[in-house]
């Protein structure tokens, strides 16, 4: 039976002990009430005998410290447990924090993502994703860029022309613009295993600006300050942001899926084309992945360009170099192009590459795409990637600029490229191609030897051994996954792909900066790569000579 709670003495007649106590004992069971009673009754006689004698005093002290004594241990007991649990909860609360960092920044054996961290700007839809909702609006600038962006970026499935069934879009084939890099890249990334949202751990910054779709949809019709505004805006809203002051934006990269030209209208001889992206001051601290690296004093870097393969799993891609390792080649060489009579005399040559194939009808296979109006264009994938399939060789001369996109289809296919220029593929791609020895995939005749000196291209492949071929071919196969990009909406399990290599390069290039190297392209290219010139004019002997050409 609970006891009734005592009246409360008046507080000018009782001393401080005696108010603590009765406020302890207040909440306590009936035991205490006793005791803190018993106290309180003692306290009162005291008072009663007029302060009494020394020593009847003396006992009463006592016995109120004895009681007292009853009631204090439950409480110390209480502090030490309280701080015992606090104790604990401080330990495992950052013992569990310094594992963390631990695995994020230890040993090698820490995890898969060490120096790997990339960490995403959440941009303001203005710089990608209106971009894209508004891509009907550029039918005027660049026609039917809305059927590119379907599919995260591939374009439309191909569909089963019922000629053998494999290069359909069940398959990974799409019709994929040369220029949709960067909204493939982009959802790429999305998927990237390593992705963090804390800048502290980020080994590099991806920017996802669409500086591609950019230039498309205001090059033709608009003044220079509509063309750069979008890429104003974006270096006004990076340099403001805490993580760019670290390193100035050097640990900064972006995609700018088309040829470096394109974003350095300053340095070019037109004042019209294009935007000046690569020009501006806080841009040049960064990292720009381009389709073509202008081999200036800059941070360029070439990538492929997209291809109409997207596999889905390693099984796509072991399965496919299993079908062109296995293609009976039928054609000595192929070429699929238009002519090109409005570039400078220096890169003029693809007129007497196509002169040359003409010539040669038994071991040259052609596909035409004329510009002109209403003339067929070689716009279906299914018909380029069947021809490049049956040719051992595929010829690849300049065109707008030196490299080519048709240079990674023929790759895809298994056909060994001839190259004309350096700067079509061996002062480019260095991290997707081979940087020591060029020859090992592909074959070069200078532009020069066929244009002044009326070289046969067709006389200087027939002279390579059929062994040498296959090594050759067989090593173009190996580079398939390095120049391809998987289906943004999946993800290869152990092979690495375009976008993977590219990663890679920006990763290394990154964190060499931050070890206080000079990281340039590369450039300018001044030098041609060595060994190239095995196969060119420079080793026939003189006309009339019958002698054959120099062994490979």
């Amino acid at each position: 039976m609970m006891r009734s709670r005592p009246e409360a003495y008046p507080p000018h007649r009782h001393s401080g002990w005696h108010r603590r106590c009765y406020r302890t004992l207040d909440k306590s069971d009936g035991l205490l009430w006793g005791q803190c009673g018993e106290l309180g009754n003692l306290s009162k006689s005291a008072r009663k005998d007029g302060g009494g004698a020394r020593s009847r005093r003396a006992v009463e002290v006592k016995r109120v410290e004895k009681a007292a004594a009853k009631v204090l241990p439950p409480l110390r007991i209480l502090a030490v447990v309280a701080v015992v649990a606090w104790t604990f909860l401080l330990y495992f609360h950052f013992s569990v924090i310094g594992s963390t960092v631990e695995v994020n920044h230890g040993d090698e054996s820490a995890g898969p993502c060490r120096g790997r961290y990339i960490y995403m700007i959440d941009l303001p839809p203005r710089f990608n994703a209106d971009i894209v909702r508004d891509c009907g609006k550029t039918n005027d600038h660049w026609e039917g860029m809305c059927a590119f962006m379907s599919n995260a970026g591939l374009g439309q499935p191909l569909a089963d022309d019922h000629t053998d069934g494999v290069i359909t879009g069940e398959a990974g084939w799409y019709n994929t613009h040369q220029f949709s890099l960067d909204f493939i890249f982009h959802n790429r990334m999305k998927r990237y295993e390593c992705l963090t949202k804390h800048t502290a751990e980020a080994s590099a910054v991806f920017v996802p600006f669409y500086a591609g779709f950019d230039f498309a949809r205001y090059h033709w019709g608009y003044d220079n300050a509509t063309r750069d505004a979008a890429s104003v805006d974006l270096v006004a809203l990076l340099t403001a942001r805490p993580q760019w002051r670290s390193m100035k934006g050097r640990d900064h990269f972006l995609i700018a899926g088309r040829t470096g030209w394109d974003f350095r209208r300053s340095g070019i001889d037109s004042p019209d084309w294009g935007t000046d992206l690569l020009v501006m001051p806080a841009v040049r601290n960064m990292s720009v992945l381009v389709l073509e690296s202008t081999l200036k004093r800059g941070t360029d870097f070439s990538v492929p360009y997209p291809t109409y393969f997207h596999p889905r799993s390693d099984a796509d891609v072991l399965r496919w170099q299993d079908r062109v390792r296995g293609r009976r080649r039928t054609w000595l060489m192929a070429f699929v192009g238009a002519p090109r009579p409005d570039v400078s005399m220096r890169m003029r040559v693809r007129d007497h590459v196509i002169a040359q194939c003409k010539a040669a009808p038994g071991a040259c296979a052609m596909l035409g795409c004329a510009r002109a109006a209403g003339s067929p264009q070689c716009i279906a994938p299914a018909n380029i990637m069947r021809l490049f399939q049956k040719a051992s060789f595929c010829l690849q001369p300049p065109g707008d600029s030196c490299t080519r996109r048709s240079v990674f289809d023929s790759m895809v296919a298994g056909c060994i490229p001839v190259f004309f220029h350096t700067g079509s593929a061996y002062k480019q791609y260095p991290w997707h191609l081979p940087r020591d020895d060029h020859l090992k995939y592909s074959v070069f005749i200078p532009m020069a030897d066929v244009r002044e000196r009326n070289v046969s291209i067709e006389a200087v492949l027939r002279a390579i051994p059929p062994a040498t071929v296959r090594r050759m071919r067989e090593e173009v196969i190996r580079l398939i996954p390095r120049v391809l990009y998987a289906d943004p909406r999946s993800k290869l399990e152990t092979i690495k792909d375009a976008f993977d290599v590219a990663v890679e390069g920006i990763l290394d290039t990154v964190a060499r900066i931050k070890n206080g190297e000079q990281v340039r392209t590369g450039g300018p290219v001044e030098k041609d790569p060595p060994n190239l010139f095995a196969a060119t004019a420079s080793r026939f002997p003189p006309k009339g000579s019958s002698s054959r050409a120099a062994r490979w």
